[in-house]
């Protein structure tokens, strides 16, 4: 039987999304590192799509919940349920319990649905009532949030931001890929290629994650990537956390194994780097006030940093 390889995943999906290829290989990454992915963009480019794509991919069980003002916790987790004709409370879980969850607009849900989903990206269970419930494994979380429409949105606690692995912008598509979406999609809705792996090759490809060989200096490049952003800076107010650290580390691994190398190099650093810090630095006000790019402010970061 054939070994199966995360690019058999990736070609998978791009038989059925067109381009977006810096969101396929984020999803992919996320997967490998173990971690939860957050797409942001606007409506209509294919984040849904790529996520139940992934999930028919590797046979694994897939979940939306669209988040909205009055979403409950019990909404998500689950909640206990009294049958009369056993005369015993029994416990409904929510659709939390699955391999790969989407949640749509993350920001519009309230701070207790946050709360509950943070202990199941953090702590990989639920708690309902009195009794915890241990998520799937592979479980992972995948948010889309609009960064446009921010009617009626919540800000997210730094705290769940950086529970994230990495956050990839999801950018328009150019002329060409949007005329393939047009033949495409326009008559009918293009099939889900399924099973083209399973949850143990993804457990597998984990473990090949974790024994890629990161050198020493690789190691120390890093550590440096992330100092940098702590250090006195006109449009940065907080630099990235430790967690920063490690997730550029699964997130380099993770890359070198999609590129079936068993070492990192520094080009899989400086470019999972961005996917990893987006997020995790709070930028000062200064940058809206300029009319400056935060991406901009991080990518000169990064350069500032000698590769080894």
């Amino acid at each position: 039987m054939n070994e199966k390889r995360p690019r058999d995943v990736v070609a998978a999906l791009h038989e059925t999304i067109v381009g977006q290829r810096a969101v396929v290989e984020a999803l992919l990454l996320g997967l490998i590192g173990g971690g939860h992915v957050l797409l942001e963009g606007p409506p209509g480019l294919a984040k849904t799509l790529a996520c139940r794509a992934l999930a028919a991919a590797l046979e694994g069980e897939f979940r939306r919940v669209q988040f909205t003002p009055d979403l409950l916790p019990s909404d998500i987790v689950g909640t206990r349920v009294f049958d009369q004709r056993e005369m015993r409370f029994t416990t409904m879980l929510g659709p939390i319990v699955a391999n790969v969850v989407l949640a749509d607009e993350i920001n519009r849900a309230p701070a207790k649905v946050q709360s509950a989903l943070l202990e199941a990206m953090q702590e990989r269970q639920v708690t309902i009532g009195p009794q915890s419930f241990p998520l799937p494994d592979p479980f992972i979380v995948m948010a889309t949030m609009n960064p446009f429409d921010t009617d009626g949105t919540y800000q997210l606690p730094l705290a769940q931001m950086d529970r994230f692995l990495l956050r990839v912008a999801v950018g328009y598509p150019d002329r060409r890929e949007e005329l393939g979406i047009l033949e495409r999609f326009a008559v009918a809705e293009t099939e889900l290629v399924r099973a083209v792996a399973s949850m143990p090759d993804v457990l597998a490809w984990r473990a090949q994650a974790h024994a890629v060989h990161l050198e020493e200096r690789l190691k120390r490049y890093i550590v440096e990537l992330v100092a940098v952003t702590r250090e006195p800076h006109d449009f940065v107010e907080h630099g990235a956390s430790p967690r920063a650290t490690l997730a550029i580390a699964n997130l380099a691994r993770a890359k070198a194994l999609l590129a079936e190398r068993e070492y990192a190099i520094p080009d899989d650093v400086r470019a999972v780097a961005p996917l990893a810090l987006r997020h995790r630095i709070d930028f000062s006000y200064r940058i809206a006030a300029e009319g400056i790019s935060a991406d901009r402010v991080l990518e000169s970061l990064i350069s500032s940093v000698p590769p080894p």
